[in-house]
């Protein structure tokens, strides 16, 4: 039988803090300057040392501003290290507001053809519910950029510059959303009348005319063609080629082979064996684009990869949970940043792998490892370039430290070539479909 709370219980609980002076000067602090400052482990911070034995120089720090495109700033920030590098140019950058664009409409495109897809499942179903939740969103993952830039490639940011809206994407969200649930109403009332899969096909393009129009009102016109001109940072010498296409400049400039990075996880849960590879069911943006793939393995195995490719002057793009103790401000990320147990007399005790089953935690955001430090060959700190601008942390750098990364990093990007031979044929096997649902179906977006 169930117990109510009792006048009793609550003058017990009470009593218990009233009779611990100190509890009161605790919650003077709270309350005065909320939980995180008044928990502030200082003794976390200044063992933070924002100097790493292996580092890659990288400039200026971007900024996504009030949008939730860090998955998008921090791939696309891996390619401007190594366009940089190569033609010596200083602080370029590419567009985020380019894949942002496509991004969009593909997504509305996989969401509409998911609906066709799902057209007798019921509407108050798991799935159907789950798929009307978020028609679309700012979020993704590193595959989902990927199909996009083998379809439409990249551009130079000036090409196609940020606009208010895609600065500040709540309102392009809403909009957007409520037209692809009045679509999906539509093309669901579509199938009822007995209309053929070419039939709702054809109202589906129709309906995405709408979706690209706004879109181009919103965040500007994709160019098809564009012209590409710089000056070298040293030389100073000027250089000019017209009439590029998107795909052309990806090609020339970035000259990246995509299908050489893999995704690699570590979800330390009992459903996802490690050396086994993964993916999302209705999870994507470009239909017919390439699958979301994880491959599951132990932490110390994903942090040797990262390593490897970091020790070749290469950064690292990583999903993670940043809300969680994470300091924004000094730009330190360490489990022990905020000491909660003891303002709280409590003990905050999940594991990483109870934090997933529980919907405690999840990947919340995407940014990039430029450096780490190493003592007897063991990282004991990590340099993250985050997406946030230079005002916060180290000019827009952030410390995490090995602890941080062991419970709240679960994924990062890295070149096949850094897998033994065992890790690359696990990840040719055929993944295992997770529900839509799974918190590694979770999408980086965190603003």
């Amino acid at each position: 039988m169930a117990k109510e709370i009792t006048d009793s219980l609550v003058a017990k609980y009470s009593d218990k803090i009233q009779t611990k002076p100190k509890n009161k000067i605790i919650k003077d602090a709270v309350m005065k300057n909320g939980i995180n400052a008044a928990t502030l482990n200082n003794d976390a911070v200044v063992v933070m040392n924002p100097v790493f034995s292996e580092e890659i120089e990288t400039g200026k720090v971007t900024n996504q501003k009030m949008s939730g495109r860090c998955w998008m700033f921090s791939a696309l920030n891996t390619f401007r290290h190594k366009l940089n590098k190569a033609f010596d140019l200083k602080d370029f950058e590419l567009s985020q507001n380019y894949t942002l664009f496509w991004d969009k409409f593909e997504k509305s495109n996989y969401f509409l053809e998911s609906i066709i897809k799902t057209a007798d499942e019921p509407l108050e179903g798991r799935l159907v519910s789950w798929l009307m939740t978020t028609p679309q969103q700012d979020g993704g993952q590193w595959d989902m950029l990927v199909s996009i830039i083998e379809k439409y490639g990249i551009v130079p940011k000036q090409v196609m510059p940020e606009t208010y809206q895609s600065n500040r994407t709540v309102e392009l969200n809403r909009l957007l959303n409520a037209k692809l649930r009045e679509d999906a109403g539509n093309l669901r009332a579509l199938h009822e009348k007995g209309k053929s899969r070419d039939e709702l096909e054809a109202a589906k393009e129709e309906m995405l005319e709408d979706i690209y129009r706004i879109l181009v009102f919103a965040l500007g016109e994709p160019p098809k063609k564009f012209d590409f001109e710089y000056r070298d940072h040293e030389k100073k010498e000027f250089h000019r080629e017209t009439g590029i296409t998107p795909q052309e400049f990806f090609k020339k400039y970035v000259d990246v082979n995509l299908d050489d990075y893999v995704s690699i996880i570590n979800a330390p849960t009992k459903d996802k064996p490690f050396n086994k590879t993964y993916t999302v069911q209705y999870l994507g943006t470009v239909v017919g684009g390439r699958k979301i793939k994880y491959l599951n393995v132990d932490i110390e195995t994903l942090k040797r990869l990262a390593i490897s490719q970091l020790k070749d002057q290469e950064t690292v793009w990583f999903g993670c949970d940043v809300v969680l103790y994470t300091e924004p401000k000094i730009g330190v990320m360490d489990k022990d940043v905020f000491d909660y147990d003891t303002a709280f007399s409590t003990k905050f005790g999940l594991t990483k792998a109870e934090r997933l089953d529980f919907h405690e935690s999840c990947l919340t955001h995407a940014m990039v490892l430029t450096g780490v430090n190493l003592v007897d060959g063991k990282p004991n700190r990590w340099k993250v370039e985050n997406s946030w601008g230079e005002d916060r942390g180290y000019k827009g750098y952030f410390v995490m430290s090995d602890k941080w990364m062991d419970e709240f990093t679960y994924q990062v990007v890295v070149n096949k070539k850094y897998l033994p031979d065992a890790l690359k044929a696990a990840y040719e096997q055929k993944p295992t479909e997770l529900k839509p649902w799974d918190p590694m179906g979770a999408l980086a977006m965190m603003h």
